[in-house]
């Protein structure tokens, strides 16, 4: 396994625990925020600020041709519709922590549609991973279904975006583009932020923005934070880590977004909770963890 330096290390546990309290952080804005306003408003201000610091660094934004366009197209509806408009649903109905938890089974999925769909290769270790996802999902279905006030639609909503996730990810594999990464993800980001804006216009109500300071901090979070610097960090670090060492991080995810939203959105998390995240951590070690001597 390949030895992290002290800086990727720093940069790997700082943009974990991004993405881990970005899911408390998201869940607060939705007190005040109808779904498809925030994202169209987060992610159109992270998308230029992006824009901004790519542009900064001699990064080649404009597509040429039309193979590059058809590509932000493609990528774009799983990718950002599919995981981040369906995601923001499940978040509403669920608490975050267990948002967090669904929405993370997605390196299960990205390789059971590679081998439901893509021919790829049936493993003993994919079995056990997709018999741990179940199990997640089961005990927090029959934790909802069995609260009065339990929302288990969410759980729906979270394994649709988690699905629509992986197939991004395949299909961002498979898909050949000239387009630099940098540029792919601005353009997808401008693309879903135009359309959930468009749709948000149609499907919700007109949208006030006399926010409360608390909210406003998690606004200001989801830009510079969620949308911007872990952005930047993910794409330093996407191509020196060894995919063992993303695998972990994806594993912690999950567990800081229940921890935290104990701190900010005030969730206690439940012990199905904590046996769900064990489930997922186990499921994702078995499809994305090396063999031993592999």
């Amino acid at each position: 396994m390949q030895t992290l330096t002290r800086k990727q290390l720093i940069a790997l546990l700082v943009l974990t625990l991004m993405w881990g309290i970005n899911w408390p952080m998201m869940k607060l804005s939705l007190r005040e925020l109808q779904p498809l306003h925030f994202r169209a408003l987060t992610m159109s201000l992270g998308m230029l600020g992006l824009m901004l610091y790519f542009r900064t660094r001699g990064v080649r934004l404009m597509p040429q041709g039309w193979s590059e366009w058809r590509a932000i197209l493609i990528l774009a509806l799983p990718n950002m519709l599919g995981w981040h408009g369906l995601s923001i649903y499940g978040l509403q109905q669920l608490s975050s922590g267990r948002a967090a938890i669904l929405g993370f089974t997605m390196p299960v999925w990205t390789v059971l549609l590679g081998v439901l769909f893509y021919r790829e290769q049936l493993s003993n270790r994919l079995i056990v991973a997709v018999v741990a996802v179940l199990t997640a999902i089961g005990l927090l279905l029959a934790n909802e279904l069995g609260n009065l006030a339990g929302r288990p639609v969410g759980i729906l909503w979270m394994q649709g975006a988690a699905i629509c996730w992986a197939l991004g990810t395949i299909w961002t594999r498979r898909l050949p583009t000239t387009l630099p990464t940098e540029a792919l993800i601005v353009w997808m980001m401008a693309f879903g932020a135009l359309t959930m804006g468009l749709l948000a216009g149609m499907l919700e109500a007109p949208q006030r923005y006399d926010f409360s300071v608390p909210v406003w901090l998690s606004l200001i979070y989801g830009v510079l934070i969620n949308y911007g610097a872990a952005q930047v960090l993910w794409f330093s670090l996407a191509r020196a880590l060894p995919p063992s060492t993303s695998a972990m991080s994806v594993m912690a995810i999950p567990l800081i977004g229940i921890m935290s939203a104990t701190v900010i959105v005030g969730e206690w998390p439940h012990w199905q909770d904590f046996a769900a995240v064990g489930c997922v951590m186990l499921a994702i070690a078995a499809v994305l963890l090396p063999r031993r001597g592999g």
